[in-house]
């Protein structure tokens, strides 16, 4: 009878998993508040654990994400806002995992970008729900990985980097490159090879040649540049005519000029011009008399 009277009622809600204090393993701490949420059951590979935390999802002791949903941010805007605030600056990286559940994603996207910006944070897009637990069991995985797993492996030898320069000419193939390379020894013998020299070579047929040649010793001009300069060019031709053009008006007005004066002259017998007079002064302003002619003329 003890044991029946201290158990739960029939109707009682069960109980929620427990919150803990988040800790350093190799679990994902998740905010109390993400419970329901279905991506849950696509994270992964990864332990899931619930802690008292200022983010929705803590994949590192530095790393916090928050979640949001675009259907919801269309109800809500103000959501988010709340809970940037409420981060702080708790964390080293700061993540917002969108998810694009809407078809007009395109403006909500580009204004929560300025937000992330403003806010220091890096915005993650998951377009399913899969791909938003595929970012967070990603994320954890790679909590103490090298930077250096995700970088560029570029091979800086000499070797790697004429193949590399020479392959970006087109239709010439590795292969191509290691005869140039055998045939004339380095980049400057290749580009100082004659047309003659290159033609003689395996694989190498008139299109080749040409691209070769048109790579090392062709200007280089694309067609923005080349409208630039005969925008220019036309410019500098209709300024020419219209300076000829006034130079031209210029001299007829004053040959006439010359004739009336030769003729002023001979008829008053002196060449002397008659003298600029100076333009009368402007009278006075009386701003207060202009006011008050104002006010009259309103009264």
């Amino acid at each position: 009878m003890a044991s029946a009277s201290g158990s739960n009622p029939p109707n009682a809600a069960p109980p929620k998993p427990p919150v803990v204090v988040p800790g350093i393993g190799n679990n994902i701490v998740i905010n109390p508040t993400q419970r329901g949420n279905p991506i849950l059951d696509l994270i992964r590979n990864v332990g899931k654990e619930y802690g008292d935390i200022p983010a929705d999802y803590q994949v590192g002791r530095t790393t916090g994400v928050l979640f949001l949903s675009l259907k919801y941010h269309r109800l809500h805007p103000e959501y988010i806002l709340a809970r940037i605030e409420k981060l702080g600056n708790a964390y080293n990286l700061r993540v917002l995992l969108l998810q694009c559940d809407v078809t007009e994603h395109k403006d909500p996207i580009r204004e929560l970008t300025k937000v992330c910006l403003i806010n220091n944070l890096t915005i993650l897009i998951a377009f399913s729900k899969e791909d938003a637990g595929h970012y967070l069991s990603t994320l954890k995985q790679f909590e103490h990985r090298s930077p250096d797993l995700i970088k560029e492996r570029v091979d800086k030898s000499y070797t790697a980097v004429l193949r590399s320069s020479l392959t970006s000419i087109s239709k010439v193939n590795k292969t191509d490159v290691e005869t140039l390379k055998t045939t004339f020894g380095s980049f400057a013998g290749v580009a100082k090879a004659s047309p003659e020299q290159l033609t003689k070579l395996p694989g190498f047929g008139q299109v080749k040649v040409r691209n070769i040649q048109n790579a090392f010793h062709k200007p280089v001009r694309n067609q923005g540049t080349s409208a630039l300069s005969q925008s220019a060019t036309q410019r500098q031709a209709q300024t020419g005519q219209a300076s000829l053009g006034d130079a031209t008006s210029a001299l007829a007005s004053t040959q006439s000029g010359d004739k009336g004066k030769g003729k002023d002259s001979l008829e008053s017998g002196t060449s002397a011009e008659k003298p600029f007079e100076p333009r009368a002064s402007s009278p006075d302003w009386d701003i207060e008399l202009d006011l008050n002619e104002d006010e009259e003329l309103y009264l």
